[in-house]
C-alpha cells in the first residue's frame, strides 16, 4: 500500500477500451468540457502512423496546445512500458509547471493491467497515483457478436480434436480492458434499443464481477466530473483486476497487424464511404482511420471506421502541394496487405 498521501499526487485516469470504442472522442469531449483545467494527454496507437494525436490537435479546443498532447506510437504501452511510458511520465511530472490531471488513451488493442503495475515503480508511485480505469465499450460491436465466440464452431472444432485450446484474442482484449475497469462508459447507444443495452450490462456485470459502474453515452459526452475524480488508487487494487494475461508482464500481438495505404484524392464523398465499407466487409477489417482530399473540397477529409461502419467530417484546411491521404487499416494476422491495398486505391 502506497503510503503517499493521495492528494498530494497527480491523478492519472487511464481511458482503455477495442478499437473504435469511441475513446477519441471520448476524450475531446472530456477536454472541450474541462474549463481551463490543466491537463496533460498521451495517446498511445498501435502502428506507425498516429492518427488519434493528430485528431486531438486539430480539436479547436482553447487551452489544449500541442505540447500537453503526447503521443506515442509503433507499439502498444502494456508492451513497451519501460522504454516509452515511464520516462513520458517522468518528464510531464518534472515539467516547471507540471499538470493537474494527466489522461492516458491507450491502444484498442492494449491491456490495462500491466500498464496499471507501471504505477508502482518507486519513483512513479511516490508522484502519481491512477484515478481510475474507464473502459468504452462500443455498444453495437458487443450486441453484433464482435467479441463472442461461434459456439457451434467452436465446438465442432474441439469434436476434430479433443486436444485443441481454443483461444479468441478479441475476447480476451476486449475482457481484460472490461476487468480491469473502475467505470464503463457504454457508448454509441443511440444504435440500440433498451432491451439490447440492458442485455450487454447484464453481460459486463457478469464478466467483471465485482461492483463497477456503467453508464451510457453518445459519442461519449458524459461530465468531466464524472470521469475526473473517481479516486480509485488503482494501483493499490491490482489483485482484483482479473486478466487473461496474468503472471506475464508482456503480450505478443501476433494476431494482429496494421499498415498504412497511401490513396489518392477521392471523386465524391459517397463512393469513397461506400467504397471502405466493401472492403472491410470482404476482409473482415477491424478498424480503418485516416485522412484524404475530395476533388474539390479545400477541407481535409478525415475517416474512422469500425468493421463497416464508418463515419466522417471535413476537420481542417489542406494545403495545395500533397492531396493524397493515408489510411491506418488494423486487422487479424494474414491479412491479404497487397488485395486490400487494390481494393482501397482503386475500388
Amino acid at each position: 500500500m502506497n503510503t503517499t498521501p493521495v492528494a498530494t499526487r497527480i491523478p492519472v485516469t487511464i481511458i482503455t477500451g477495442f478499437l473504435g470504442a469511441g475513446k477519441t472522442t471520448l476524450l475531446r469531449h472530456l477536454l472541450g468540457a474541462a474549463h481551463g483545467r490543466r491537463i496533460a494527454v498521451v495517446v498511445n496507437e498501435f502502428g506507425s502512423l498516429g492518427i488519434d494525436g493528430e485528431t486531438l490537435r486539430s480539436c479547436g479546443i482553447e487551452g489544449c496546445t500541442d505540447d500537453d498532447i503526447v503521443e506515442l506510437t509503433n507499439g502498444c504501452l502494456c508492451c513497451t512500458v519501460a522504454d516509452d511510458f515511464l520516462p513520458t511520465m517522468r518528464a510531464l511530472i518534472d515539467r516547471p509547471n507540471p499538470p493537474e490531471h494527466i489522461v492516458i488513451e491507450t491502444s484498442g488493442l492494449a491491456l490495462p493491467k500491466p500498464l496499471l503495475k507501471a504505477f508502482g515503480w518507486p519513483d512513479i508511485r511516490t508522484r502519481m497515483t491512477v484515478d481510475g480505469v474507464i473502459t468504452v465499450v462500443d455498444a453495437p460491436a458487443v450486441a453484433a457478436g464482435r467479441f463472442a465466440d461461434d459456439v457451434a464452431a467452436v465446438e465442432a472444432q474441439r469434436a476434430d480434436d479433443p486436444s485443441l485450446d481454443h483461444d479468441n484474442p478479441l475476447a480476451e482484449v476486449y475482457e481484460d480492458q472490461l476487468l480491469s475497469a473502475d467505470l464503463v462508459v457504454l457508448n454509441k447507444t443511440d444504435l440500440l434499443d433498451d432491451a439490447a443495452l440492458g442485455a450487454i450490462e447484464t453481460d459486463i456485470a457478469r464478466d467483471v464481477g465485482r461492483p463497477v459502474r456503467v453508464l451510457r453515452a453518445v459519442e461519449g459526452r458524459l461530465d468531466p466530473l464524472v470521469l475526473l475524480g473517481v479516486g480509485a488508487a488503482a494501483e493499490d487494487d491490482l489483485a482484483a483486476r482479473r486478466s487473461h494475461h496474468d503472471g506475464a508482464d508482456e503480450h505478443e500481438h501476433d494476431d494482429f497487424d496494421s499498415f498504412v495505404v497511401t490513396i489518392p484524392e477521392q471523386p465524391d464523398v459517397v463512393s469513397f464511404l461506400r467504397r471502405l465499407a466493401d472492403v472491410a466487409d470482404r476482409f473482415d477489417l477491424l478498424r480503418m482511420k485516416g485522412f484524404g482530399a475530395v476533388a474539390g473540397k479545400a477541407m481535409r477529409l478525415a475517416v474512422q471506421g469500425v468493421g463497416n461502419r464508418f463515419r466522417h467530417e471535413f476537420d481542417r484546411p489542406l494545403g495545395t502541394d500533397d492531396r493524397s491521404g493515408r489510411l491506418v487499416v488494423i486487422g487479424r494476422h494474414g491479412m491479404d496487405r497487397a488485395a486490400i491495398e487494390t481494393a482501397l486505391r482503386e475500388g
